[in-house]
Protein backbone atom coordinates (compact mmCIF):
# COMPACT_ATOMS: atom_id res chain seq x y z
CA UNK A 1 0.00 0.00 0.00
CA UNK A 2 1.40 3.39 -0.99
CA UNK A 3 0.48 7.04 -0.69
CA UNK A 4 1.28 9.76 -3.22
CA UNK A 5 3.69 12.46 -2.06
CA UNK A 6 3.56 16.17 -2.90
CA UNK A 7 5.84 15.64 -5.87
CA UNK A 8 3.74 12.84 -7.30
CA UNK A 9 6.04 10.09 -6.09
CA UNK A 10 4.60 7.13 -4.26
CA UNK A 11 5.79 6.52 -0.71
CA UNK A 12 4.95 3.23 1.04
CA UNK A 13 2.55 3.59 3.93
CA UNK A 14 4.38 0.74 5.67
CA UNK A 15 8.06 0.09 5.02
CA UNK A 16 9.61 -3.37 5.03
CA UNK A 17 13.23 -4.44 5.67
CA UNK A 18 13.74 -4.33 1.91
CA UNK A 19 12.67 -0.74 1.25
CA UNK A 20 13.03 1.15 4.51
CA UNK A 21 14.21 4.75 4.08
CA UNK A 22 17.56 4.54 5.90
CA UNK A 23 18.62 1.11 4.72
CA UNK A 24 22.39 0.93 4.27
CA UNK A 25 23.38 3.49 6.90
CA UNK A 26 26.53 2.26 8.66
CA UNK A 27 25.35 3.00 12.20
CA UNK A 28 21.96 1.46 11.51
CA UNK A 29 23.69 -1.73 10.35
CA UNK A 30 25.76 -1.74 13.56
CA UNK A 31 22.56 -1.29 15.59
CA UNK A 32 20.99 -4.22 13.75
CA UNK A 33 23.99 -6.44 14.44
CA UNK A 34 23.94 -5.57 18.12
CA UNK A 35 20.20 -6.26 18.40
CA UNK A 36 20.72 -9.70 16.85
CA UNK A 37 23.56 -10.43 19.26
CA UNK A 38 21.57 -9.31 22.30
CA UNK A 39 18.53 -11.34 21.29
CA UNK A 40 20.66 -14.43 20.74
CA UNK A 41 22.23 -14.00 24.17
CA UNK A 42 18.81 -13.57 25.74
CA UNK A 43 17.62 -16.76 24.03
CA UNK A 44 20.41 -18.58 25.87
CA UNK A 45 20.19 -17.03 29.32
CA UNK A 46 16.42 -16.61 29.69
CA UNK A 47 15.49 -20.32 29.48
CA UNK A 48 18.38 -21.26 31.76
CA UNK A 49 17.31 -18.71 34.38
CA UNK A 50 13.93 -20.40 34.70
CA UNK A 51 15.54 -23.60 35.96
CA UNK A 52 16.73 -22.22 39.29
CA UNK A 53 15.77 -19.97 42.17
CA UNK A 54 16.70 -16.40 41.37
CA UNK A 55 18.14 -13.78 43.68
CA UNK A 56 16.31 -10.49 44.13
CA UNK A 57 18.82 -8.84 41.82
CA UNK A 58 18.23 -11.45 39.13
CA UNK A 59 14.47 -11.06 39.42
CA UNK A 60 14.92 -7.34 38.87
CA UNK A 61 17.22 -8.01 35.93
CA UNK A 62 14.71 -10.37 34.28
CA UNK A 63 12.16 -7.57 34.22
CA UNK A 64 14.43 -4.69 33.27
CA UNK A 65 16.46 -6.53 30.62
CA UNK A 66 13.29 -7.70 28.88
CA UNK A 67 11.90 -4.16 28.90
CA UNK A 68 15.15 -2.73 27.58
CA UNK A 69 15.29 -5.20 24.71
CA UNK A 70 11.67 -4.46 23.85
CA UNK A 71 12.40 -0.72 23.79
CA UNK A 72 15.46 -1.27 21.58
CA UNK A 73 13.30 -3.24 19.14
CA UNK A 74 10.68 -0.49 19.26
CA UNK A 75 13.32 2.12 18.40
CA UNK A 76 14.46 -0.04 15.49
CA UNK A 77 10.93 -0.37 14.12
CA UNK A 78 10.36 3.37 14.46
CA UNK A 79 13.51 3.94 12.41
CA UNK A 80 12.24 1.51 9.77
CA UNK A 81 8.95 3.39 9.50
CA UNK A 82 10.60 6.82 9.52
CA UNK A 83 9.35 7.90 12.93
CA UNK A 84 12.72 9.22 14.06
CA UNK A 85 11.34 11.69 16.58
CA UNK A 86 9.52 8.94 18.47
CA UNK A 87 12.69 6.88 18.46
CA UNK A 88 14.65 9.73 20.03
CA UNK A 89 12.00 10.16 22.71
CA UNK A 90 12.37 6.48 23.63
CA UNK A 91 16.12 6.86 24.18
CA UNK A 92 15.63 7.99 27.76
CA UNK A 93 13.57 4.91 28.55
CA UNK A 94 16.34 2.69 27.20
CA UNK A 95 19.07 4.67 28.97
CA UNK A 96 17.26 4.54 32.30
CA UNK A 97 16.90 0.77 32.21
CA UNK A 98 20.54 0.34 31.26
CA UNK A 99 21.50 2.66 34.13
CA UNK A 100 19.34 0.78 36.65
CA UNK A 101 20.95 -2.51 35.68
CA UNK A 102 24.46 -1.11 35.96
CA UNK A 103 23.76 0.88 39.12
CA UNK A 104 22.26 -2.07 41.02
CA UNK A 105 25.11 -4.28 39.83
CA UNK A 106 27.65 -1.83 41.26
CA UNK A 107 25.60 -1.09 44.38
CA UNK A 108 23.89 -4.43 45.14
CA UNK A 109 22.64 -3.32 48.57
CA UNK A 110 20.35 -0.85 46.78
CA UNK A 111 18.17 -3.75 45.62
CA UNK A 112 16.16 -3.20 48.80
CA UNK A 113 14.97 0.13 47.34
CA UNK A 114 13.91 -1.70 44.20
CA UNK A 115 11.98 -4.25 46.22
CA UNK A 116 10.19 -1.41 48.01
CA UNK A 117 9.01 -0.06 44.67
CA UNK A 118 11.93 2.12 43.54
CA UNK A 119 9.97 5.06 44.85
CA UNK A 120 10.80 8.60 43.79
CA UNK A 121 11.49 9.75 47.34
CA UNK A 122 14.32 7.24 47.90
CA UNK A 123 15.51 5.84 44.57
CA UNK A 124 18.27 7.84 42.83
CA UNK A 125 17.37 9.92 39.80
CA UNK A 126 18.86 9.00 36.44
CA UNK A 127 21.36 11.85 36.75
CA UNK A 128 22.38 10.71 40.23
CA UNK A 129 22.80 7.12 39.03
CA UNK A 130 25.13 8.34 36.28
CA UNK A 131 27.24 10.20 38.83
CA UNK A 132 27.44 7.29 41.25
CA UNK A 133 28.29 4.88 38.43
CA UNK A 134 31.14 7.16 37.36
CA UNK A 135 32.35 7.39 40.97
CA UNK A 136 32.30 3.63 41.43
CA UNK A 137 34.10 2.94 38.18
CA UNK A 138 36.64 5.70 38.85
CA UNK A 139 36.43 6.98 35.29
CA UNK A 140 37.81 10.35 36.26
CA UNK A 141 35.02 12.00 34.28
CA UNK A 142 33.86 15.40 35.48
CA UNK A 143 30.64 15.34 33.45
CA UNK A 144 27.64 16.02 35.65
CA UNK A 145 24.78 13.57 35.52
CA UNK A 146 22.37 16.39 34.77
CA UNK A 147 24.39 17.29 31.67
CA UNK A 148 24.00 13.73 30.40
CA UNK A 149 20.26 13.62 31.00
CA UNK A 150 19.43 17.15 29.80
CA UNK A 151 18.97 16.36 26.08
CA UNK A 152 16.87 13.27 26.84
CA UNK A 153 14.73 15.21 29.30
CA UNK A 154 14.20 17.98 26.76
CA UNK A 155 12.84 15.50 24.26
CA UNK A 156 10.68 13.72 26.80
CA UNK A 157 9.19 16.88 28.29
CA UNK A 158 8.95 18.91 25.05
CA UNK A 159 11.24 21.74 26.11
CA UNK A 160 12.09 24.48 23.60
CA UNK A 161 15.50 23.02 22.77
CA UNK A 162 13.88 19.76 21.61
CA UNK A 163 12.73 21.49 18.39
CA UNK A 164 15.55 20.31 16.05
CA UNK A 165 14.63 16.64 16.43
CA UNK A 166 11.50 16.88 14.28
CA UNK A 167 12.31 19.69 11.87
CA UNK A 168 11.85 18.97 8.17
CA UNK A 169 11.90 20.94 4.95
CA UNK A 170 8.44 21.73 3.63
CA UNK A 171 8.26 21.97 -0.14
CA UNK A 172 7.76 25.58 -1.16
CA UNK A 173 7.18 26.71 2.41
CA UNK A 174 10.42 26.41 4.38
CA UNK A 175 11.03 24.60 7.62
CA UNK A 176 8.35 23.01 9.77
CA UNK A 177 7.81 20.46 12.52
CA UNK A 178 7.01 16.95 11.28
CA UNK A 179 3.89 15.26 12.60
CA UNK A 180 4.57 11.94 10.89
CA UNK A 181 7.43 10.17 9.10
CA UNK A 182 10.82 11.82 8.62
CA UNK A 183 12.29 10.23 5.52
CA UNK A 184 15.08 12.59 4.47
CA UNK A 185 17.21 13.27 7.53
CA UNK A 186 19.88 10.58 7.53
CA UNK A 187 21.95 12.49 10.09
CA UNK A 188 19.04 12.22 12.52
CA UNK A 189 18.92 8.46 11.95
CA UNK A 190 22.68 8.22 12.52
CA UNK A 191 22.42 10.20 15.75
CA UNK A 192 19.62 7.99 17.04
CA UNK A 193 21.60 4.82 16.35
CA UNK A 194 24.79 6.29 17.81
CA UNK A 195 22.94 7.11 21.03
CA UNK A 196 21.04 3.81 21.27
CA UNK A 197 24.01 1.52 20.64
CA UNK A 198 25.97 2.25 23.86
CA UNK A 199 22.92 1.67 26.07
CA UNK A 200 22.16 -1.64 24.37
CA UNK A 201 25.81 -2.63 24.87
CA UNK A 202 25.37 -1.97 28.60
CA UNK A 203 22.20 -4.06 28.69
CA UNK A 204 23.94 -6.94 26.97
CA UNK A 205 26.87 -6.69 29.37
CA UNK A 206 24.54 -6.71 32.34
CA UNK A 207 22.80 -9.77 30.95
CA UNK A 208 26.12 -11.57 31.20
CA UNK A 209 26.87 -10.09 34.63
CA UNK A 210 23.57 -11.05 36.27
CA UNK A 211 23.30 -14.45 34.61
CA UNK A 212 26.92 -15.56 34.20
CA UNK A 213 26.24 -19.05 35.59
CA UNK A 214 23.27 -19.55 33.30
CA UNK A 215 25.27 -18.44 30.27
CA UNK A 216 28.21 -20.72 31.10
CA UNK A 217 25.92 -23.68 31.77
CA UNK A 218 24.13 -23.27 28.45
CA UNK A 219 27.39 -22.97 26.55
CA UNK A 220 28.69 -26.12 28.26
CA UNK A 221 25.55 -28.03 27.35
CA UNK A 222 25.90 -26.94 23.74
CA UNK A 223 29.55 -27.94 23.75
CA UNK A 224 30.72 -24.43 22.96
CA UNK A 225 33.03 -24.33 25.99
CA UNK A 226 34.66 -27.12 28.00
Amino acid sequence: MKKRGNGGDETPVVFTPGNEPYLGRTLLFAFDQLICSAMEQNAITAPASRKRILTDSQKMACQVIAQALSIALSIRELIRQGYLFGGHVLLRALAERAAILLYLHLYPAEIDKWNRGWEHNEAPSLAKMFEKIQAKQKTGSSIRGSDLTAPMNSLLHSKPDSAPWNLVELEGVGIGHAVSKILDRPELCDELCANAIPWLVVVQGMMAAYFADELIESLEVDGLIH
